[in-house]
């Protein structure tokens, strides 16, 4: 199992949530940065994928510091619950919220992305970006997204994936090895948290193997989307309806 710290007995799940308390006073910028911002694009283009499904009620995984859930205020919700297990990211994002003045309609909670502290059938849409890869269980993870869904329902994963084309795939493979590790080691000050961040991304199992996944844990209707020569990837599944 690919961790953040090596040197540790903790589990995955422990790691993660200590390693994003401690990049995030910087995620944000980092983000935008390593990627030339083009992970603003991303989340735009994830996002209007899910207009023809005018959800009304939206989870959103693995929040960090909401701007995924700040990108979803595009479709005119009435409620979005962001959850994940990072006090340190949720403290930044509720501070963007209430800059914002958004605070009362999103709304970030403390919370196990893997074992949801909700009910079922009580969201028209669940979303996530970049945090399915930091599951300790995917399965376990994407059944309990398909849970909280209410059948009709849609999820909707923006993650990272691998490129398979020459020259991207060598220049993305040196890119995500060498300069990100570096740059995030200079402004974060964590050692190891960038260097997980490639290994996380190579041992994460994108394309058709995520989709055998995802229809694993119950989402029919299912897309792979590839974004920009393959650096990430969109995936949606619905519920089937009862």
């Amino acid at each position: 199992m690919i961790v953040p710290y090596k040197d540790k007995d903790a589990s995955k799940r422990q790691q993660v949530g200590e390693m994003f308390d401690n990049i995030a006073p910087k995620y944000d910028f980092l983000n935008h940065f390593l990627s030339a911002g083009i992970d603003i694009l991303w989340r735009k283009k994830a996002i209007r994928l899910l207009r023809p499904f005018a959800p009304k009620r939206i989870l959103d995984i693995a929040t960090g510091t909401g701007d995924l859930a700040l990108e979803a205020l595009s479709l005119k919700p009435d409620k979005i619950i962001g959850v994940d297990i990072s006090e340190g990211m949720l403290a930044v994002g509720r501070q963007k919220m209430k800059e914002r003045g958004v605070d009362h309609i999103i709304e970030l909670r403390s919370g196990d992305s893997e074992r949801l502290p909700l009910a079922d059938n009580e969201f028209d849409a669940a979303i996530v970006s970049f945090g399915v890869r930091n599951f300790e269980n995917l399965l376990a993870g994407l059944t309990d997204m398909h849970r909280v869904v209410r059948p009709g329902g849609v999820c909707m994963v923006l993650e990272f994936s691998r490129p398979r084309r020459f020259p991207f795939k060598q220049f993305y493979n040196f890119y995500t090895a060498t300069v990100v590790p570096f740059f995030g080691k200079m402004v974060s000050k964590d050692t190891s948290a960038y260097a997980y961040l490639d290994e996380s991304m190579k041992a994460f199992p994108d394309g058709p193997d995520f989709i055998q996944v995802f229809e694993k844990a119950g989402f029919r209707h299912t897309q792979w989307i590839p974004l920009s020569f393959g650096i990430a990837s969109i995936y949606l599944g619905q519920k089937q309806p009862s």
